[in-house]
């Protein structure tokens, strides 16, 4: 029988490696116990510490770490730090009981793509994994609306890597058209293949686009572009 040519067979779509880190053995296994319902998600590593979670990055390679923030020897804000230095590949997810702004904010600054509260649908785990996983961001609404109200009433400062600040046309000048749409959508809060499927774009071309508007603007992380997009008319501060 003749082979069939390597054209022909399709290979099944990689699944989205994760590791759970939370010091609660009962809620971490029952997360684990979730996620294996979703085929699309493949939990390969599980942490009870903090220094744990960034050893089990480093070691396993995974598109996204779930860190709660109250964990002993390191707690997941260190951890998130730690784990965008040493493994910028991996996506950081904050699973918390702690709804406060304080914890939001700190999260955002160490580098977390996400923030989601324990009291939330397990509907809502699997999009922010998703959300993070594609490069996008998914932020509790209600936390949402203080990044919005925060930032709207903060001065937009200059990147140490752009002496000087620009008028807010020339800076909109540096981006091309296409451009300008990415970083809407982006700050929209649209992952990188929702972008694509509604810019008829490939995922490798959206994450171009974005790589170039943050250059260009010297924006370091999402929440900087989110702040960027409202100061400058390009996102309505109404969430």
């Amino acid at each position: 029988m003749r082979s069939m040519p390597d054209s022909t067979i399709s290979a099944a779509p990689a699944s989205i490696r994760v590791v759970l880190a939370d010091d609660h053995d009962i809620l971490r296994q029952g997360l684990k116990m979730l996620l294996s319902l979703q085929p699309e998600m493949e939990v390969v590593g599980e942490a009870s510490t903090g220094q744990e979670a960034v050893s089990q990055v480093l070691e396993l390679h995974p598109q996204v770490v779930v860190l709660d923030i109250s964990m002993p020897d390191m707690d997941g804000l260190e951890a998130c730090k730690q784990i965008r230095v040493q493994a910028p590949a991996t996506n950081v997810l904050i699973l918390t009981m702690h709804e406060s702004e304080e914890y939001f904010f700190q999260a955002l600054r160490a580098g977390a793509a996400g923030y989601l509260v324990k009291k939330a649908a397990p509907s809502d785990l699997h999009m922010a994994i998703l959300a993070v996983a594609q490069g996008g961001a998914f932020l509790y609404p209600g936390l949402a609306k203080a990044l919005v109200r925060v930032y709207m009433a903060t001065p937009l400062t200059s990147s140490p890597a752009r002496s000087g600040a620009q008028p807010v046309a020339e800076e909109l000048r540096v981006l091309s058209p296409r451009e300008l749409e990415v970083l809407k959508l982006v700050a929209e809060g649209h992952t990188n293949q929702e972008i694509a499927d509604q810019l008829v774009l490939s995922i490798k071309t959206v994450q171009a686009h974005r790589a170039n508007v943050m250059g260009k603007l010297g924006l370091d992380n999402i929440t900087q572009l989110v702040r960027f997009a409202i100061r400058y008319g390009l996102l309505p501060p109404e969430v």
